[in-house]
């Protein structure tokens, strides 16, 4: 029996013996399906933001921050399938969730020929004590298979964290703002490979702050441009 037989009976006994299910809805899933169900998937409230043309992410930068374009994935609310799936992802040790959700919106961009002019790919990042609590950035697996489906570099280290700031769901955007504040720093010992357009990633977008102060540092190197793009946007209202 070759190995990779081997492994194909193992992993199905243990599909038999502990079932993969849905993180939308629970239900089993089967031989094809990750993460989500087809069903949970086909629900998923994509935001069809594009880099071509003006979206509401854009708008919460303008005379803000010089952001060259931004866009999000999906539509975030508050007793939504995507705030399950993103609890899951940064609460429960389902960092999987974040490349399910990365090769996905990955896919679209490059099917769509968009951001091919990316250089590198560079996710917000968590301060040292979050992530040795947590075990992984939420964001990094998202933003490293985006790099990938675009055909970018991917550096996780460049932008670093040192403030330590509690969570911000409950800030309002003038709090959240003064919280981020100087809470980034650019790791300079760090190469930056003459890299001339950077893709930020973030997991969610409700004001914009912490997106903003991150932007403010990637600027501060020569003839850098800045875009944006989120696993998910805060719905109006």
């Amino acid at each position: 029996m070759t190995p990779k037989r081997l492994a194909k009976i193992i992993n199905e006994i243990n599909n038999i013996l502990l079932p993969r299910v849905c993180f939308g809805c629970n239900a089993q899933l089967f031989r094809g399906e990750h993460v989500l169900c087809a069903v949970c998937r086909h629900d998923v409230p994509l935001t069809d933001h594009n880099y071509l043309e003006e979206n509401a992410v854009d708008r919460i930068f303008y005379g803000r921050t010089p952001i060259k374009k931004a866009a999000s994935f999906v539509f975030f609310s508050k007793n939504g399938l995507v705030k399950n799936l993103l609890h899951w992802l940064k609460y429960r040790n389902q960092e999987q969730i974040g490349g399910f959700l990365g090769d996905w919106c990955g896919n679209l961009l490059k099917e769509s020929g968009q951001l091919k002019d990316i250089d590198v790919v560079v996710p917000v990042p968590l301060h040292p004590k979050k992530f040795k609590k947590r075990g992984y950035n939420q964001v990094a697996l998202f933003a490293r298979h985006v790099a990938g489906h675009i055909g970018a570099d991917y550096c996780e280290d460049w932008l670093i964290k040192t403030k330590n700031t509690k969570t911000q769901t409950k800030k309002n955007r003038q709090t959240r703002w003064e919280s981020s504040k100087d809470a980034f720093a650019l790791d300079t010992s760090q190469p930056h490979l003459n890299y001339k357009h950077v893709l930020l990633v973030d997991d969610v977008i409700t004001t914009g702050a912490t997106i903003e102060s991150c932007a403010q540092i990637l600027l501060q190197v020569e003839g850098l441009e800045v875009s944006v793009l989120s696993m998910a946007l805060v719905s109006e209202g």
